[in-house]
């Protein structure tokens, strides 16, 4: 019995036969469950950003050069996935992160009325390469390249999600024999949404104790 690549039969088996299932059947079963999970939960993982942009109607504090390394990346790790021809529940949550982070940046972009030449060429740019590069019609060499290297109004939820996502990633990762590159840039997401999340923490303690002070 399989369903969206998921094979029950071993635990189906086992579990009629009065057997726990042993962990060789269990941990690829668990391993895609928690892979869908992940893209179920993407589906709406940058929309507490987003909204907090269009509540305040501003995109003060935020960098817009890593918004938009954020398109780039996901960009380029959604194409490597297609190119290395993993299971969807392997890198699912790419699509929405990438559709969501256009969006993203699509508001910043509006918020930071007027924009300059630069930012209309990036975004050409961007427009002409992103088909070529999804479609996989790059190097292998330059694809391994590209995917190695890929607070003012930050959500705090937002990269907490980001964060325990990825750590659960790097299982499902592990689970599905993904290429060593592909595991390493999870643990790098890790690091980094990890790195910002404390600093946060952090700031938004010390901006609640100013806050109380004045008060």
């Amino acid at each position: 019995m399989a369903l969206l690549g998921m094979d029950f039969t071993c635990a189906l088996e086992s579990l009629r036969d009065g057997r726990v299932p042993d962990r060789d059947c269990v941990l690829p079963l668990l391993s895609k469950l928690v892979g869908y999970c992940l893209i179920a939960a993407s589906t709406t993982v940058k929309l507490p950003q987003i909204l907090k942009i269009l509540k305040h109607r501003s995109a003060s504090g935020l960098s817009m050069l890593s918004f938009e390394l954020d398109v780039v990346g996901y960009t380029i790790a959604l194409a490597y996935c297609l190119h290395k021809g993993l299971h969807f529940s392997a890198y699912g949550e790419l699509v929405f992160l990438l559709i969501q982070s256009i969006i993203l940046v699509a508001i910043i972009y509006y918020y930071s009325q007027p924009l300059g030449a630069k930012t209309w060429t990036k975004t050409a740019l961007y427009c002409a390469l992103a088909p070529t590069i999804l479609s996989g019609k790059v190097d292998p060499v330059l694809f391994e390249a590209l995917y190695t290297k890929s607070t003012g109004q930050l959500s705090y939820l937002t990269y907490l999600i980001n964060f325990g996502g990825c750590m659960a990633r790097v299982f499902t990762s592990i689970q599905e024999k993904a290429p060593a590159s592909v595991v390493l840039g999870s643990l790098r997401t890790v690091a980094t949404n990890g790195t910002i999340l404390i600093q946060i923490i952090i700031y938004r303690k010390s901006h609640e104790q100013r806050e109380k002070k004045i008060k």
